[in-house]
């Protein structure tokens, strides 16, 4: 059986399965990929937190990201979000990367933006939406990509807050969890 860890996301009860990774760290596992109803919820969480900064444009990075970002601009009324590519793709030969070191990579991963973000983004007031925060790698590398397209970013929100990261006073997150 495999173990796992409760977590109370704003009332809601989800059981996270325990992931041990090669750097011997055991992480809770959350998944959005598939889950509607999680997806659903986590957003509309997230969207209410938002609203009060009146971002202009969200970005997430792909791939867990995209689902939960696609939600909460539809419920903040959002037409458009932008995304950070993993890798760059043919039609992003004029746009903008970065590098960043994630712990659920364990290597050096660039995030890609086209110059169809860019230009979404530039001037603009910009809020980061992503599924997990822990180290903070892949929100600092979102965070380079966006002033590099000449944005400024105001608001980090997220669904879960691992490790230390529930500590920043930086981010907006609806739970905790713990690196075990």
């Amino acid at each position: 059986m495999q173990k796992t860890y409760t977590v109370d996301i704003c009332g809601r009860k989800e059981a996270l399965p325990v992931i041990p990774l090669p750097n011997c760290v055991n992480i809770c596992f959350f998944n959005l990929h598939g889950n509607v109803d999680l997806t659903e919820y986590c957003a509309e969480k997230i969207a209410e937190r938002v609203k009060g900064y009146d971002p202009d444009v969200l970005i997430t990075a792909e791939s867990k990201g995209l689902q939960l970002t696609h939600c909460v601009a539809r419920y903040m009324g959002h037409d458009n979000y932008a995304v950070a590519r993993k890798s760059r793709k043919l039609y992003m030969q004029d746009g903008i990367e970065v590098s960043a070191k994630t712990i659920t990579t364990g290597e050096i991963q660039r995030l890609y933006l086209s110059a169809h973000d860019v230009d979404m983004i530039k001037g603009r007031r910009v809020a980061i939406i992503d599924d997990v925060i822990s180290t903070g790698a892949a929100n600092a590398a979102l965070e380079q990509l966006v002033e590099k397209a000449g944005g400024k970013v105001i608001c980090r929100a997220f669904v879960l807050a691992e490790g230390d990261a529930k500590d920043r006073a930086d981010i907006e997150y609806l739970a905790a969890i713990p690196l075990l």
